[in-house]
C-alpha cells in the first residue's frame, strides 16, 4: 500500500524512512490544497481587478494598478504550489520546454514593480503590465499538452 501512496503521489522512488515520515507529516490533505488554491486565486483576481480600478485614481493611479496588478498575478501562480507543491511547481516551472515562458515571465513581473517603484515611469509601468499580460498567458499556455 505505501508503494502505491508512493507512485500516486509522484514519489515512486525509494525515499529513506526518516525522510519519507516528514514529507508525510508536513504535507497538507487533498481538500486544504484545494482550499488554499482556491483562496489564493481568489486574492489573486480579487487583488487584480482592485488595481484595475485604481487605474482612474488623480496622479498615483497607474502607480496603484500596476502595484496591485502584479501582485494580483503573483498570488494567482503562487495558488498552484497548494496543488502541485513548492518544489514540483519550481521543477516544472523550469524545465526546458518552458524555461523561456517563466524567464519573461518572472522579468515581466520584477520590471513592472522596478518602473512603479524605483524608476518612477507609470508609462513603462503601463507597458510592463501588458507585456506582463501576455508572458502570463503564453506561461500558462505552456502547461497546456501540445499547445506550445
Amino acid at each position: 500500500m505505501d508503494k502505491l501512496k508512493r507512485v500516486l503521489s509522484g514519489r515512486d522512488t525509494e525515499e529513506p524512512s526518516g525522510l519519507g515520515e516528514v514529507i508525510d507529516a508536513t504535507s497538507l490533505g487533498w481538500g486544504t490544497r484545494v482550499k488554499g488554491f482556491i483562496a489564493c486565486f481568489a486574492i489573486g483576481c480579487l487583488c487584480s481587478l482592485l488595481g484595475s480600478c485604481l487605474l482612474w485614481v488623480p496622479k498615483k493611479g497607474l502607480t496603484l494598478f500596476a502595484v496591485f496588478y502584479t501582485l494580483g498575478n503573483i498570488a494567482s501562480i503562487g495558488s498552484t504550489l497548494f496543488l502541485m507543491g513548492p518544489m514540483k511547481q519550481l521543477k516544472r516551472m523550469f524545465e526546458p520546454t518552458r524555461l523561456i515562458a517563466t524567464i519573461v515571465m518572472l522579468l515581466c513581473l520584477v520590471l513592472t514593480l522596478c518602473s512603479a517603484f524605483w524608476w518612477r515611469k507609470e508609462g513603462l509601468a503601463l507597458l510592463f503590465c501588458i507585456l506582463q499580460f501576455f508572458a502570463l498567458a503564453w506561461y500558462s499556455i505552456s502547461f497546456i499538452p501540445f499547445a506550445r
